[in-house]
């Protein structure tokens, strides 16, 4: 059985806190997570353990995320001196449909009318503004915070992947707040 893995992180600092989106290496990680389809379980790693995070990257067959390659994997780049998008298998979802329609979608757009209303429960400004209270107060449940938003946006990226690779399309809602079918081809 193929071992996909699913990936999303939350970084610590916004790009304007650390001089723009060309400077994603420095925006650190507060909370990363995957999911493996060989154990069937989501893995939680702070910056700490960013070793082990992509240790589990390296070794999946397949690693699917939104927008991974363009962004997560520059946040990781410090962590190691692996290129991540040459020395993994990966398929962005948000880099395929960009290339498939020649513009970016939100996750969201994708995510709502494609699983019939389950979306995204925060958005990346929260996890920043939890990860500020963690710095500034100690409190664990930020952190926690934190994870179940990133765990949630791991879920909905994998429910995604799965429906479009089971059916052969996903739908996206283009500006208007039209729904649009787009034929996909990922790997089951």
């Amino acid at each position: 059985m193929m071992n996909i893995v699913y990936f999303d992180l939350e970084t610590r600092y916004s790009a304007a806190q650390v001089g723009g989106w060309g400077e994603a290496g420095k925006m650190g990680i507060s909370v990363a997570v995957t999911f493996s389809t060989r154990d069937n379980e989501y893995h939680i790693y702070t910056q700490d353990e960013a070793d082990s995070l992509i240790t589990e990257l390296k070794e999946a067959d397949l690693v699917v995320g939104y927008n991974h390659i363009g962004f997560d994997y520059q946040v990781l780049q410090p962590f190691t001196f692996w290129t991540m998008a040459e020395t993994t298998r990966n398929l962005d979802i948000c880099a395929y449909l960009t290339h498939r329609l020649g513009h970016r979608l939100k996750l969201d757009s994708v995510a709502t009318p494609t699983l019939r209303g389950n979306s995204k429960t925060a958005e990346g400004t929260d996890a920043l503004k939890w990860w500020a209270e963690y710095e500034k107060e100690g409190d664990p449940q930020k952190l926690i915070d934190i994870a179940r938003y990133c765990c949630y946006d791991v879920k909905v990226t994998m429910e995604v992947y799965k429906f479009g690779a089971q059916n052969g399309y996903i739908l996206y809602l283009d500006k208007q707040g039209n729904e649009v079918r787009v034929e996909v081809d990922w790997p089951c």
